[in-house]
């Protein structure tokens, strides 16, 4: 570990720093210790000087007050900023799908569930919303990142269990369902709503111009992509909406067809990664091995170096 990383090490509980009172103590009375035990005949004759021997016992009698201050120091809990690491920006994707009753022809709804289920399941850590829609919108999921519960919401689309009033097509309203929602939810990263649709709006170009909601999803940095389902071109309203939020408009008339469609949005779409903050990291490493190092030293000295008891 580098000087600046060891200038950055902190304690999770610093108060118990206090306790190194007690080995520090320990170590001062080993180093003074002149031996202890029985006084024999011997003890009271003059005897060659051996100071190294001494100092090698006194280091030895002073090595478990160094176990207990790594233990001391482990029970503080020694920590370390982690250097920063990339983290994926969060994409916050409301699908919007197409509940009317034309969604039932040709098994265009079954096709888009099992497509949208597979993109779901490709963004692992993005937050996902399912808002259906018909005559009025249904703000069926929140956005979450449990993608489960969209993949566990999507069978609940199904236009055969809708009520009769989401019978009609209100794309207008219903991107401006989403906008809201996602402005209330999404506090940051990206912002991407996927309609997915068959059929032309009836409430764009009658009332609500198309320019209008383009631009306010543009301003509130919303991308559109519209996936289309089914025979015919894509409506000229929806083409402008998502050309002025930088999005795309595509058709789909098969399985295949949707899947390399959410393929490709995938591929504009792809994860992005930002530096990420320091996070504190348990240290405990080098305590453990000053630990272990200062019992070994300890099973060396029981073994022959200390100070005999007699």
């Amino acid at each position: 570990m580098s000087l600046p990383e060891l200038a950055a090490v902190s304690f999770a509980h610093p108060w118990v720093l206090v306790l190194l009172g007690v080995p520090v103590l320990l170590l001062a009375w080993a180093w003074q210790h002149r031996g202890w035990g029985v006084a024999m005949p011997f003890d009271h004759h003059v005897h060659r000087p051996r100071p190294l021997l001494g100092a090698v016992l006194r280091g030895f009698e002073m090595v478990p007050a160094l176990l207990l201050a790594a233990a001391i120091v482990a029970l503080a809990g020694p920590q370390v900023l982690r250097r920063p690491t990339e983290q994926r920006v969060l994409s916050n994707i409301q699908i919007c799908f197409d509940v009317s009753g034309s969604m039932t022809v040709e098994d265009r709804y079954g096709m888009a569930r099992q497509a949208v289920e597979r993109f779901v399941s490709r963004r692992e850590g993005d937050a996902f919303g399912l808002t259906l829609f018909g005559s009025y919108q249904i703000r069926w999921t929140p956005l979450t990142r449990d993608l489960t519960a969209v993949r566990a919401a999507l069978p609940f689309a199904d236009p055969d269990s809708q009520p009769g009033h989401m019978g009609g097509t209100m794309i207008g309203a219903a991107l401006r369902f989403c906008m809201a929602n996602m402005e209330r939810e999404a506090l940051d990263g990206d912002k991407l709503i996927v309609l997915v649709s068959d059929g032309v709006s009836a409430d764009l170009g009658v009332g609500l111009e198309e320019g209008d909601v383009g631009s306010e999803l543009a301003d509130a940095g919303i991308v559109l992509y519209h996936v289309h389902v089914g025979t015919g071109d894509v409506p000229e309203e929806m083409r402008a909406i998502t050309r002025q939020t930088g999005g795309e408009s595509f058709v789909a008339t098969d399985r295949r067809g949707l899947d390399r469609i959410f393929d490709h949005i995938d591929r504009m779409q792809p994860a992005r990664f930002a530096p990420g903050g320091t996070v504190p990291m348990d240290w405990f490493t080098p305590m453990a091995v000053a630990a272990l190092a200062a019992l070994g030293l300890h099973v060396v000295g029981l073994l022959g170096m200390r100070h005999t008891p007699w």
